[in-house]
């Protein structure tokens, strides 16, 4: 798409928007960036655009502002319900996202997309690893914290863009055309946003959208939701399993990963050299072969990589031991079935923090995953009350309240004897008390090491 001399308007000055803004500026196009935020320091948000080419609008916006766009880009953080979005349908405005506004900029390069409600971090991550090692161009983007928009200009012809994929972003895709694509497990999450588990489904299902009958989604044959997916997506399913032999996919059985084409049977690795702990973490090193063996990678490359392969940061991640006791750091366990994967992967008794900000989730099924290993359950933020009347109704009873992070950390360090654990597992969003998971697990892991 020619950009030059076109006019965009583009919502948010967060990472996601001056990312947007920045490269429309560099393709010619004329940009009037807009945030609702009127105490915003203009300056700073030049300074982050490099230059003052875009005329800056923040607090309250008039209608003509819309008005004068060609095309409206929207931050992940705006839903397409809200009011500003809302007035841009009205007005029959094209509607884009950071991740198609990247795609309309570079269509040619091979993308791997990965979404799911949890695991695409460590998978897309694994995925970005194991292409590296392969020796081609690949840049890791999306959700996981770096914006497509971000890299797009920078990429070679030959590249490889592995990118994670939140069903916000999905929401606001219109071309995109991954060649890969994958969909981990799906379980109720952001139902604050998507209203119905139907409607997350559908955002999470987008991904396939524009594939063809020949392109490939790698999906979870264990999860029932995206078993089904199989039969509707537009392109071929290609299932994972960590419970049975498949006979065209890739599976875990006993201690052995395999992978099979539908006549070649090949073994990929033992889970026992991997760094990677837990079931979850063996279905997303599965995924991950599916994805990379498909793209092109060698199987020696891809099984090199994944034994070199260490956990991302923020998930389930060794933090110190401490009078004996070890402390995990889980904040990426954003939501009831995160932090379920997050206890399993627990072999000790373990004093456990969760809360945090209310997603319209339910905490039953997270509660009685406890099983008997959970001994004390510390929680924060605004669903403390929520989840612990869930925890009385489920028959668990040794349950604390903390107004902050330090003091759920110092209720832990007294409870937790030597060979026992503490882990920041809050089920939870960070919002309302942290800007986003990374600074809550940050500073869970500051506390930590300040007792040591």
């Amino acid at each position: 798409m020619n950009f030059a001399g076109k006019n965009f308007f583009v919502e948010g000055c967060g990472i996601s928007g001056v990312a947007a803004a920045k490269l429309l500026l560099s393709q010619g196009a004329n940009v009037l960036l807009h945030d609702a935020k009127a105490d915003l320091d203009p300056e700073v948000i030049y300074q982050k655009l490099g230059s003052r080419e875009a005329k800056l609008l923040l607090g309250e916006m008039a209608d003509e502002a819309i008005d004068q766009a060609e095309i409206c880009v929207l931050s992940p953080g705006v839903p397409l319900d809200s009011p500003l979005a809302l007035k841009m349908k009205e007005k029959k405005k094209t509607i884009w996202g950071e991740i198609e506004l990247a795609w309309q900029v570079k269509p040619e390069i091979m993308v791997l997309a990965i979404t799911g409600t949890n695991g695409k971090t460590t998978t897309t991550s694994l995925v970005g690893e194991i292409v590296k090692r392969s020796g081609r161009p690949v840049y890791v983007v999306g959700n996981i914290g770096i914006p497509y928009t971000q890299m797009v200009s920078e990429m070679e012809d030959d590249a490889i863009v592995v990118a994670e994929i939140s069903s916000f972003q999905l929401e606001t895709i219109s071309t995109f055309h991954p060649k890969l694509t994958a969909i981990l497990n799906l379980t109720p999450d952001h139902l604050d946003r998507h209203h119905t588990m139907e409607n997350y489904c559908l955002a999470k299902k987008a991904i396939t959208k524009n594939q063809t009958a020949e392109e490939i989604c790698v999906l979870n044959y264990e999860d029932p939701i995206t078993k089904k997916m199989g039969e509707e997506i537009p392109c071929r399913p290609f299932y994972f399993s960590s419970k049975r032999r498949l006979e065209e996919g890739v599976w875990l059985e006993g201690d052995e990963i395999f992978y099979r084409d539908g006549q070649e049977t090949l073994k990929i690795c033992n889970v026992k050299e991997c760094h990677l702990l837990g079931e979850h973490n063996y279905e997303n090193i599965c995924a991950a072969v599916a994805v990379t063996i498909h793209a092109g990678i060698p199987v020696d490359v891809v099984k090199e990589a994944i034994l070199e392969f260490r956990a991302v940061e923020h998930r389930i991640e060794f933090v110190e031991e401490i009078h004996g006791v070890s402390y995990y750091n889980d904040s990426k366990g954003t939501n009831p079935d995160a932090a379920i994967k997050g206890i399993q992967a627990m072999n000790t008794k373990t004093c456990l923090i969760g809360g945090g900000y209310d997603k319209n989730s339910r905490y039953e099924e997270w509660i009685r995953s406890f099983n008997g290993k959970v001994k004390k359950l510390v929680l924060i933020g605004q669903t403390r009350e929520k989840i612990a009347e869930a925890a009385r109704n489920c028959g668990f009873f040794d349950v604390e309240l903390a107004d902050s992070l330090e003091e759920a950390v110092a209720i832990c360090a007294e409870t937790a004897k030597p060979g026992e654990s503490v882990l920041l597992s809050p089920a939870c969003a960070s919002w309302g008390m942290f800007r986003n998971y990374e600074e809550r697990g940050n500073l869970f892991k500051e506390i930590v090491r300040s007792m040591k």
